[in-house]
């Protein structure tokens, strides 16, 4: 592709490239994660500039037959999402997260789906739990990291192991409760349904454990920021 028609995207990251120039990477619809240069972005008059911020919805154009594109346009669709204080560390990580992750121009148009629906529950702050939970859900499932959720019994606990999905066992115990679940709470979980506290707390467990298996010894830079606040 020399020449791309214009993208619906958002700037998931950014770093400075030579002397004036950014390296930005977006997701965008049609696309998945792509990685481009901005000209002279860090430079004060630079018309650019202001539309290559996290959490803007924007239409971009690149040019460029490599891997790393150059961006010809970037204008804002509509107006900055405003975040802040948690909802902001949230979106961080949510964007941390699909940078880390995606591969290049591998496309989710449905993730694209979530991604604005999590931004917007983020600017809503109803239930911000709920809303990162059904994101990361949705995310591992277009990734094809998420095992089979549904299990026979809602009454039965199941361990997960990385090799064969959740296994039933026989009860809870210390050594293995940091990586079992009941049936009913699994249930809950592949449906989105975060109403039960217990629900909560096992889908941000079986999360976690999930995407930590996914991101490799990297840690994640919003989650070290989280402890800090």
């Amino acid at each position: 592709m020399s020449h791309s028609d214009p993208q619906a995207a958002y700037v998931l990251h950014n770093r400075p490239y030579r002397d004036t120039s950014l390296i930005v990477d977006f997701f965008t619809l049609e696309h998945g994660k792509v990685s481009a240069v901005v000209q002279g972005a860090r430079r004060p008059k630079s018309k650019l500039r202001a539309s290559v911020q996290p959490f803007v919805p924007i239409q971009v154009t690149w040019r460029g037959r490599n891997d790393l594109k150059t961006l010809t346009q970037a204008e804002p669709v509509a107006a900055m999402l405003f975040l802040n204080g948690d909802a902001l560390l949230c979106g961080l990580y949510v964007n941390e997260l699909l940078e880390r992750l995606l591969q290049p121009f591998d496309s989710h148009p449905k993730l694209y789906v979530y991604y604005q629906y999590v931004l917007n529950e983020l600017v809503s702050g109803e239930d911000i739990e709920g809303a990162l939970r059904t994101f990361e859900h949705r995310l591992l499932d277009d990734l094809g990291v998420l095992p089979e959720l549904e299990q026979e019994s809602a009454d039965s606990v199941y361990c997960f192991n990385p090799e064969h999905g959740f296994v039933p066992v026989g009860a809870v115990t210390d050594k293995n409760k940091a990586s079992c679940f009941y049936g009913w709470q699994l249930s809950a979980i592949a449906v989105d349904d975060y109403s039960d506290i217990q629900v909560r707390r096992a889908a941000k467990r079986l999360m976690r454990n999930l995407i930590d298996r996914a991101l490799g010894q990297k840690p994640l830079r919003s989650r070290e920021l989280f402890q800090k606040m």
